[in-house]
Parts: structure tokens; C-alpha cells; sequence
């Protein structure tokens, strides 16, 4: 099996997937029945609410306190890997972190990689780049490996195959993968997807990781997984490359347990994982497994942006536990598809402007409510309705003295919107002007257009009172 082409879906087609999306009632009626099961399942988790902000608190201080020193605690996690052994390399764009990855697979002689969990190798789209220069890239954690074999996207960071039934899987299983027949038991259906993945742990020569929290003071890499697929990546192949975001490094071993306890229990609503992996080199002299090789990619792409920013800084206070994205109205009505980026849901709309331009991305800052659901479910307390509100502002101005210039700013501005608000200030800056308009408004009622753009795609159109307040004021005044 190869990895399909899964290139990102331009901002203009956006409106058009929420439609379709929109009106598909099977996948809204799973949506909205798997995430009221997440949201149950965190609220079950957090029963006191006091305990709950205390560490809220803490953990957005350990975010904040990591990204106020991230500069230097990437360097000593960089020295410290590098003297327990481990490779790190630095990559500035998904190009980089993809020719990077090629030239250790190729060096290697590598037909077959297997992957665990990591959205950062989805974001820079290494399947598709490895499959270009004939390296298999085979997802092994099962709702990853079912989207890759059905040539999809993940539609959720924690849950990729969430909008699929058993059934579809079902029927994918029978088409595509060699001897296996129907069956809606999920039970099987695991089983036949775990009998694949184990032949191929076993003659994969490389192995690939996303990375949880890099820790800088020991050279740590912490790796949080369910199904011991992570573990298996880890540990058979003879080369192991992690990758992962500039982010995710904190300073201290003692700062991962608070951010762990957070993200297990705001991500699934379990009150821990399964597995907790803790990797710190290559197999040592004496030890009987592990890789002989260890990489790690540090990735900026577009990272920088936001740092640079310190309101934006927030952004990447992230720890990718998808609690906004269960919360969030509006993607529990379109599912992650019709975004058409890595990240879908509140948490992509404010990071995915940064990684691929507002030119590409406008759009998403305006999918929101801004009802605040999901800054108040953020585990780390990141201000995403506030950071909505200010991409959302970008994309429709130029760069101003005072703040740093985002890629693809003003994408948005149209001098028809410009010309439209300039009319409406000259209106209400000049009272004759305003009531010489009100009184044309009301008289030429009758040709007011039924099809007012956006507004009418779900309101009814807008139209002129019969007659303005000032007139209904005045006659009040002349029946007294």
C-alpha cells in the first residue's frame, strides 16, 4: 500500500465542504454522538472544578514559563540529546523536514517505514513526499493506518477515523486489505488490522515517533500512546526518527506529569494512558534492543511567526489534546474534512494561518461562534476566541508599526468591503446625509435585492422599515 496524495484544501473551498458536510445527516448525527461521548467522559474526569483550574493554572504557566525560555531550552535539549547519542536536526519548512527524513531513510536503504502517532509528520505531509522517491510510510496507529488505507485525512488530531462507522471499515478491510473478508466485529476488525501491522514491525528497517514533551534538562523524549504501536515504532526498527514542533520542549522532567494529567483526561477522558514512553538515546553496550540509531527533527514551520508575536505566542502554548475541537459548534457539525488542513477546529483555525498563510487561510477564523467553549475547556488556558478575533483582523489589514507582519496579511481586504464601510462612515458622521438616505431607503423598499450574500445563506434578507424612526417619532409626537 502506498500513501496517497493528501494535499491541503484551499480557504475558497472551505464554505463549500461545511455545505456538504452540513447536509449530510449520517455524519452530523456520529459527530454529534461521539463528541457529547468525549465531552461526558471529560467532565467525568474533572468532578471538582476548583481542583481543575488550579491545574489549568499550573499547566499554563509551565507552557508559558517553556515558551518564554524556548530559544535557550532548545539549545540545551539539542546539547544534551547529542551527548546521550542522539542525532537532532532543524528544519524550517515541511521541505526540509522531509528531505531530512528521505536522506536518513535512503542512507539506510529503507523500503518500509513505520509510523506512530504524529500530526507534525501529517502537517509536513511525509507520506506523500516518501512515496515520491518509492519509501513505503505505513501508519500503525489503527485509526491512522485506517484513513491512510482509505486515502482520507484524520478528521480529529486524537481520533482520526472518528467519522467513520464499523461498517465502513468494514467494507474498507474487505476491499483492501489481502484475505480479509467481511466482518462488523470490531473485535476482528482490530485483529486484522494488528495481524498487518505486526509483519511489518518486524521488517520495518526504520521506525517513526511524534514526540508529547521534549525535556530539556535530560534529553528526554516522552511519547504518550493507547495501543503500543508507539512503543513497537520505537524500539524494533534499527533506526528511530522522532519528529515534532520547536514547541514541545519544556525545561524540567518534574513539568511533563502535570501536562500529562491534562492532556489524557481532556483528550479521551481517560484518567491515564496506556503506554508512557520515555526515550533518551540509542541501545546502549550491553542492552538486548532499542534502535542503534536515533534522530530527532525539530520543526519550525511557521512556528516562529507566532512566537515572534506576543499575543500570538499563545498559540503554541498548545499540547494537542483536542478538548476545543469536542466543545466547538461548529465542528461538531462539520467534522475535520471540510477544514481541509492538519488541524482542523479551533485550535487549527489559529495555528494553521501561521504554518500556511492567511492567503491560504482567511477563512478559517471566521468558522467560530466565538461562543467560548473551547477557551474554557483548553487545558493550558490558550485564548482562542481572542486570537480568532485578531486573525480575523489581519486578514483584512496590512501590516501596522508595532506589529510584526503576518504571511499573507490582508489577504482578505476587498475594496469593495472598503468602499462599502467608507459609505457607511460618511453616513453616520453626517446627520442630513443619514436621514436624506433613511427616507430614500424606505420609499424604494420594494427593490431591495432577496440575495444579500452571505447574510442569506442562513438569515432572511434584510429590508427597509416602512418608515424611519425619525418619522414614527415624529408622528407619535404630533398624536400626543
Amino acid at each position: 500500500m502506498s500513501a496517497q496524495p493528501l494535499n491541503f484544501v484551499p480557504a475558497s473551498e472551505f464554505k463549500q465542504r461545511a455545505a456538504v458536510a452540513v447536509a449530510d445527516e449520517h455524519l452530523r448525527k456520529s459527530f454529534r454522538g461521539a463528541m457529547d461521548f468525549l465531552i461526558n467522559k471529560r467532565a467525568a474526569q474533572f468532578p471538582d472544578p476548583e481542583a481543575l483550574e488550579g491545574q489549568r493554572s499550573l499547566a499554563e504557566h509551565i507552557r508559558k514559563y517553556s515558551l518564554a525560555r524556548l530559544p535557550d531550552l532548545l539549545e540545551q535539549l539539542e546539547r544534551k540529546l547529542t551527548a546521550n547519542g542522539v542525532k537532532v536536526h532543524w528544519a524550517e519548512n515541511a521541505h526540509e523536514a522531509c528531505a531530512i527524513i528521505i536522506g536518513i531513510a535512503q542512507r539506510h536503504s529503507t523500503r518500509l517505514m513505520v509510523k506512530g502517532k504524529s500530526m507534525v509528520s501529517e502537517e509536513v505531509e511525509l507520506n506523500h513526499a516518501m512515496a515520491d522517491v518509492g519509501i513505503e510510510a505505513l501508519e500503525s496507529d489503527m485509526g491512522e493506518y485506517i484513513v491512510q488505507l482509505d486515502g482520507e485525512k484524520p478528521s480529529h488530531i486524537i481520533m482520526p477515523a472518528i467519522h467513520k462507522t464499523k461498517e465502513q471499515i468494514a467494507r474498507l478491510f474487505a476491499a483492501k486489505v489481502p484475505g480479509a473478508s467481511y466482518t462488523d466485529s470490531v473485535d476482528e476488525l482490530i485483529g486484522i488490522g494488528r495481524a498487518v501491522l505486526r509483519e511489518k514491525f518486524m521488517t520495518a528497517e526504520v521506525g517513526m515517533s511524534g514526540v508529547n514533551f521534549a525535556v530539556a534538562e535530560t534529553g528526554t523524549l516522552c511519547l504518550v500512546e493507547n495501543e503500543g504501536n508507539g512503543r513497537m515504532c520505537t524500539t524494533v526498527p534499527d533506526v528511530h526518527i522522532a519528529i515534532t514542533g520547536i514547541e514541545k520542549v519544556v525545561e524540567k522532567l518534574e513539568h511533563v506529569p502535570p501536562l500529562f494529567g491534562l492532556l489524557t483526561r481532556s483528550a479521551t477522558g481517560q484518567a491515564i494512558t496506556t503506554y508512557f514512553n520515555m526515550i533518551s538515546g540509542p541501545r546502549q553496550p550491553g542492552e538486548k534492543d532499542g534502535p542503534r540509531e536515533v534522530h530527532l527533527v525539530l520543526v519550525d514551520n511557521g512556528r516562529t511567526q507566532a512566537y515572534s508575536d506576543q499575543q500570538m505566542r499563545a498559540t503554541l502554548q498548545c499540547i494537542r489534546c483536542g478538548a476545543c475541537m469536542n466543545h466547538c459548534p461548529v465542528y461538531t457539525r462539520i467534522g475535520g474534512h471540510a477544514y481541509g488542513t492538519t488541524y482542523p477546529g479551533p485550535i487549527g483555525e489559529i495555528i494553521s494561518p501561521h504554518m500556511m498563510g492567511l492567503a491560504a487561510t482567511h477563512v478559517l477564523p471566521t468558522a467560530s461562534t466565538l461562543c467560548g467553549a473551547c477557551g474554557e475547556v483548553c487545558p493550558v488556558r490558550i485564548p482562542i476566541p481572542e486570537l480568532l478575533v485578531r486573525l480575523r483582523g489581519e486578514a483584512q489589514h496590512e501590516a501596522r508599526p508595532g506589529h510584526p507582519p503576518m504571511v499573507g496579511q490582508g489577504a482578505a481586504r476587498s475594496r469593495l468591503v472598503d468602499a462599502i464601510w467608507s459609505g457607511w462612515m460618511a453616513l453616520y458622521t453626517r446627520p442630513k446625509l443619514y436621514r436624506a438616505f433613511g427616507w430614500l431607503a424606505t420609499r424604494l423598499r420594494v427593490l431591495t435585492p432577496p440575495m444579500q450574500g452571505g447574510w442569506t445563506v442562513s438569515r432572511t434578507p434584510m429590508k427597509p422599515a416602512a418608515k424611519t424612526l425619525h418619522e414614527l417619532m415624529a408622528a407619535r409626537k404630533r398624536g400626543r
